[in-house]
């Protein structure tokens, strides 16, 4: 009789069986880092953010912003001016990637590492003197586990029950 060589059926069972139980423990340790990670990418945006509407008002003697996007770069080879005053990138601009510059259209929020992001301006237009900006996880215990906020004084606040405001514990 020729006997072949190979793996008998309940030796690759045994390695499917292990290798399973070694994703089981590696998924949620995965995870916890994504989460970690776009918590870390959130509150570091928020923190340009404020220091971008701080430097704004700064340079053209204003009060802030009225929407996101005129912290945005201005059209390419063109100077920084009010509308585009090119403080943030096009991402915190609220643009997508790869787009023109957004024109100041009353953009108000956008989406960034899981987190939905919400400008809101204290005033109208030209006489903002303050504002806010919260951070929420698009999904709850998936995308991220905190909430963040940040004002003009610039200190990022969080909260891990609900949407963070200013009488939450700062970071």
């Amino acid at each position: 009789m020729h006997k072949t060589k190979g793996f008998s059926l309940i030796e690759l069972l045994i390695v499917v069986a292990i290798m399973l139980v070694i994703a089981a423990i590696a998924i949620p340790s995965l995870m916890r880092s994504r989460m970690a990670a776009n918590e870390a990418s959130c509150a570091a945006s928020l923190r340009i953010l404020a220091s971008a509407e701080i430097t704004y008002s700064t340079i053209y003697n204003s009060g802030f912003t009225d929407d996101l996007s005129k912290l945005g770069p201005p059209a390419l080879g063109s100077v920084p001016t009010f509308e585009n005053s090119g403080l943030v990138d096009l991402v915190l601009a609220g643009a997508t990637p790869g787009a023109p510059p957004p024109v100041a259209a009353g953009l108000l929020s956008f989406t960034k590492s899981g987190y939905v992001f919400t400008y809101t301006p204290g005033g109208t237009w030209p006489e903002i003197s303050s504002f806010s900006i919260t951070a929420d996880p698009q999904a709850k215990n998936s995308t991220g586990i905190r909430y963040f906020f940040v004002n003009e004084s610039a200190v990022v606040r969080a909260n891990s029950l609900t949407t963070a405001t200013l009488s939450d514990s700062p970071m």
